[in-house]
């Protein structure tokens, strides 16, 4: 997977884009675009969605610090691009909301792995259970947020993809 100059460009934009829109919504509990952009991402840029996740997740170290949360995002979102690859050809903004809110309730289960390799059964599943509360409100968060946001925002990409490929 080689990038052009073009695509590099692109990349950071798109990753800094990620960045910038968590943190400005970090004040918000779980409530949260990035999935969303990822999901927008590989439906528009494929595997090359593989680099903006990672340099997202490096920049994510950079701002946070590098513990243990941090090797989570290196695989959490890698899921959520390989779940979007699975449906890519769906088109119903609402099979999309159901995703991303599916993706945002398992959002702590799936951050448990490292605890359960840490600490064993009963560590991973304190993990789970005491972030149960945020993780519902991440799942409604982020069904709301791409039943609203799905559409328009897909034209928009419709629009950047159709420039930048095209010239």
């Amino acid at each position: 997977m080689k990038l052009t100059v073009k695509e590099l460009v692109l990349t950071a934009l798109l990753s800094a884009l990620l960045l910038t829109s968590q943190v400005a919504l970090a004040v918000l509990p779980n409530i949260e675009v990035v999935s969303l952009l990822v999901i927008l991402y590989t439906l528009f840029f494929k595997k090359k969605t593989l680099y903006i996740i990672y340099i997202f997740a490096i920049l994510e170290g950079l701002v946070y610090g590098f513990g243990t949360w941090w090797f989570m995002y290196l695989y959490v979102w890698t899921i959520l691009w390989g779940i979007t690859t699975l449906f890519k050809e769906e088109k119903n903004p609402v099979i999309w909301a159901f995703i991303s809110g599916f993706f945002g309730l398992l959002f702590g289960t799936l951050c448990s792995v490292p605890y359960f390799i840490i600490g064993g059964v009963n560590m991973g599943l304190s993990w789970i259970a005491a972030g149960l509360m945020a993780d519902v409100i991440h799942g409604v968060g982020n069904f709301v947020v791409t039943l609203v946001l799905f559409k328009p925002l897909y034209t928009a990409f419709q629009k950047i993809h159709h420039i930048f490929y095209q010239t």
